[in-house]
C-alpha cells in the first residue's frame, strides 16, 4: 500500500486537530475521534479558526477552506472511525497503558492491511507493536506542533517495521509538504533527545539564576538561530508533556542529562502548565 486515501486520527487534542487539518489539506480524507464530544467540538471549532485565520491572511481561498472542512469527519465511535482507513494515527497523552490499550482496539477494528501509527514523542515503538497483530505494519509517526506549519515529521522504525510501511510512511510524508527523517526506535528517539537535553538544561540555568527565562531564549534564537528559545517551546509543548518524557528517558537512558529538574516539578504541580495553562514559564494571557 502506497497511496493513503483514508486517515483516521485518534485524539482530537492540539497534535491531534493539527494532523488532522494537514491530512485534509493534502486531499486525504480523515475521521477524527475522541472519547469526548465536547473535545470533538472544541477541535472542529479550532481548526475553524485555524483555516479563517489563513484566509484572512491570503494563505488560501475561502473555497478551499470549506473543502478542508468538509474532508474532515468528526466520529464518536471508535470501530466506526476505523473500519474504512488506510492508516490510523494515534495522538493521544504520552501515557504508555492508555496507547497500548487503543493499539488492541485499533488492531481488532481497523482493516487487516491498514498502517497503525502512533505520534509519541518518546515512548518504546516497539512495545506498542508488540500488542498487534501486524508489528510488520506499526511505525512511529513524530509531529511537531503547530503540525500544519512544521515542516519536520520523524518516521520511526522499530526491527518489525517492514520496509514497505516505511516506504508509505515516507510518500506521505512528501505529500503533507513535510521533510522526512527515519530514525531507529531508540528512546527519544531523535528529536526528543536533542530537543529536551537542550530544554532541561535551559531550566537548570533559570533556577540557578544564570539568566531570565528570556535571555535565556534569546540565547539560542539570536545566536543558534533556533526559532524559539526552550523554555517558550516548552510553553507551547506543555510541561507537563516535557516532564513525562524527562522522567521516560531518565529511566531508560539513566544519566543525569535528562533527570527532570526542580523548577519543572514545581511548576507542573502547581498547574502551571505552559500556554494551554496561561502560564508556564512564560505568562501567556499577557501576550
Amino acid at each position: 500500500m502506497n497511496d493513503i486515501r483514508q486517515l483516521a486520527v485518534l485524539g482530537a487534542g492540539t497534535m491531534g486537530r493539527g494532523i488532522a487539518q494537514t491530512a485534509a489539506a493534502a486531499g486525504i480524507d480523515v475521521t477524527l475521534h475522541d472519547l469526548s464530544p465536547d473535545l470533538l467540538h472544541t477541535a472542529l471549532d479550532a481548526i475553524c479558526a485555524t483555516l479563517d485565520e489563513a484566509v484572512d491572511r491570503r494563505k488560501f481561498s475561502p473555497v478551499f477552506r470549506d473543502v478542508i472542512l468538509d474532508r474532515i469527519h468528526p466520529v464518536a465511535d471508535f470501530a466506526a472511525a476505523v473500519a474504512a482507513v488506510d492508516l490510523a494515527i494515534e495522538s493521544v497523552p504520552e501515557f504508555l497503558p492508555l496507547k497500548l490499550e487503543i493499539f488492541r482496539r485499533l488492531d481488532a477494528a481497523a482493516p487487516p492491511a491498514a498502517i497503525l501509527a502512533t505520534n509519541t514523542s518518546a515512548l518504546p515503538v516497539a512495545e506498542i507493536a508488540a500488542v498487534t497483530s501486524r508489528p510488520d505494519r506499526v511505525l512511529g509517526l513524530h509531529f511537531f506542533n503547530p503540525v500544519p506549519l512544521m515542516p519536520l515529521l520523524e518516521v520511526v522504525r522499530t526491527e518489525a517495521t517492514a520496509h514497505q510501511t516505511i516506504d508509505t510512511a515516507v510518500s506521505l510524508a512528501y505529500r503533507l509538504a513535510k521533510q522526512p527523517i527515519v530514525v531507529r526506535d531508540s528512546p527519544g528517539f531523535a528529536t526528543s533527545r536533542l530537543g529536551l537535553a537542550i530544554g532541561l538544561e535551559a531550566m537548570r540555568m533559570l533556577e540557578q539564576g544564570v539568566a531570565a527565562a528570556e535571555d535565556i531564549d534569546r540565547a539560542m534564537t539570536l545566536g543558534y538561530r533556533h526559532p524559539l528559545g526552550p523554555l517558550r517551546l516548552t510553553d507551547l509543548v506543555g510541561l507537563d508533556v516535557r516532564l513525562a518524557v524527562a522522567e521516560h528517558l531518565y529511566q531508560t537512558l539513566g544519566t543525569d542529562t535528562f533527570r527532570p529538574p526542580e523548577i519543572l516539578r514545581r511548576l507542573v504541580a502547581a498547574g502551571m502548565l505552559g500556554k494551554k495553562a496561561g502560564e508556564g514559564f512564560y505568562r501567556w494571557e499577557e501576550e
